[in-house]
């Protein structure tokens, strides 16, 4: 497979584009790519454009072929919604969540989320998401963009689900609960995943009002960071991917 790239612009066939700064440093500086060299690019919006590198002035470009319709999305409608991790565990979901199809990611504030985030942090991280999010689609094969939405409360996004919205809501649930390869098939799952000490007993009864039901993975405890990607990928495989 060409190395691919992402470029937020609008696309055309026979079109000249420059590669945002960040792209063609990578191309030049890490890939060792140079003028002639095949990529291919997408802006997240479907379909993918193949093209060859060509300098433009002090920057790089791609002049740009015939659109391919090439999509490799999951057939499941798959949405993470993902209490706050320490540290940089949040860019690994994020990353992993991006393989694995996930159409929108979620990310919640809870009682025993670590990191604190508001204002210009808040937007910070949101933004460092959606790089992550990007990169993972250039290496994935993926086309369209995942959606990260803006960091809610717990509380207040519940609150604000609709009644039904034809998705299988499921809460990961260490210890108990339904296992992957016994639910009902679904046109896709929304998958509420807590913090590293959990979801506090308030939260999952508010949860579970919600419509969620607990669904395990097996019979070891998962860390959160490795919770969501296997429970995404069981989903993908056992209703959906494959």
């Amino acid at each position: 497979m060409a190395p691919r790239f992402f470029c937020p612009q609008p696309l055309a066939a026979g079109a000249l584009v420059e590669l945002p700064a960040a792209a063609a440093h990578h191309a030049l500086r890490v890939l060792r790519l140079g003028p002639g060299d095949a990529v291919v690019l997408f802006n997240g919006e479907g379909g993918e454009y193949p093209g060859r590198l060509a300098t433009a002035g002090r920057g790089l470009a791609v002049q740009l072929g015939e659109r391919r319709d090439i999509e490799r999305e999951s057939p499941l409608e798959l949405v993470l919604a993902q209490a706050l991790p320490s540290g940089e565990r949040m860019d690994f979901v994020v990353q992993k969540a991006a393989e694995l199809g996930v159409a929108r990611i979620q990310p919640l504030a809870t009682r025993r989320s670590v990191p604190r985030l508001a204002g210009e942090r808040a937007r910070r991280r949101l933004e460092r998401w959606r790089q992550v999010a990007a990169a993972a689609c250039e290496q994935c094969g993926r086309n369209r963009l995942p959606e990260i939405a803006p960091l809610l409360d717990l509380r207040q996004w519940l609150a604000g689900l609709p009644q039904e919205n034809g998705l299988c809501r499921l809460l990961l649930a260490p210890g108990g609960g339904l296992r992957s390869r016994r639910l009902a098939a679904a046109p896709g799952f929304l998958l509420l995943v807590g913090p590293e000490g959990g979801l506090d007993a308030e939260e999952i009864a508010l949860a579970r009002a919600a419509g969620f039901a607990e669904f395990v993975l097996g019979p070891r405890g998962l860390r959160t960071q490795t919770a969501a990607p296997a429970a995404l990928a069981a989903l993908g495989a056992l209703h959906g991917d494959l």
